[in-house]
C-alpha cells in the first residue's frame, strides 16, 4: 500500500475528530474512511473495539490510537522536523506510555477540544442535507 493507499479510520461522527482528519486530507494522499464507511474488509484487519480510537491502516500494518496520529503526522512531514521528532522521540522507553496517555486525555476531552478546532462531521453534513429537502 503507498500512502495514496493509506488509510485513516477516524470517528465521522465527532467534530474535533473530524477537524484531525481534514487536517491530514489537505496535507497528505491518505485517504480518510470514517467509522461509517467502513467496508467488511477493511473492518476484518481492525481491532474488536476499533471505536475506542482512530487507525491508520497500511498495506502491513494497523497502527492505533495515539500510534495513527503520530504516523499521520509524521506521514505529512515525511522529511521533515515532525518526522525528525518522531524518529527521535522513539528511542526513548517512556514515549509510547507518554504518547498514548496524551492520546487518551485528548481523546477523552474530545468535546471540550471541539469547542476550539471542529468541523462538522460527515454523518452530519448527510444528515443535514437531507433535512435541508
Amino acid at each position: 500500500m503507498s500512502d495514496t493507499d493509506t488509510v485513516l479510520v477516524f470517528d465521522d461522527d465527532c467534530g474535533f475528530c473530524t477537524w484531525w482528519a481534514e487536517y491530514v486530507d489537505a496535507r497528505s494522499s491518505i485517504q480518510l474512511v470514517g467509522f461509517s464507511e467502513l467496508s467488511p474488509e477493511l473492518r476484518e484487519r481492525l481491532p474488536e473495539h476499533y471505536e475506542a480510537c482512530s487507525h491508520l491502516v497500511t498495506d502491513d500494518e494497523v497502527y492505533s490510537c495515539g500510534r495513527s496520529i503520530e504516523e499521520a503526522i509524521a506521514r505529512v512531514d515525511d522529511h521533515g522536523p515532525i518526522r525528525n521528532s518522531v524518529d527521535f522521540f522513539r528511542n526513548f522507553e517512556d514515549y509510547e506510555r507518554l504518547r498514548e496517555t496524551g492520546y487518551r486525555w485528548v481523546a477523552d476531552n474530545r468535546d471540550k477540544w471541539g469547542q476550539v478546532m471542529s468541523k462538522t462531521p460527515p454523518v452530519r453534513r448527510e444528515s443535514e442535507s437531507e433535512s435541508d429537502r
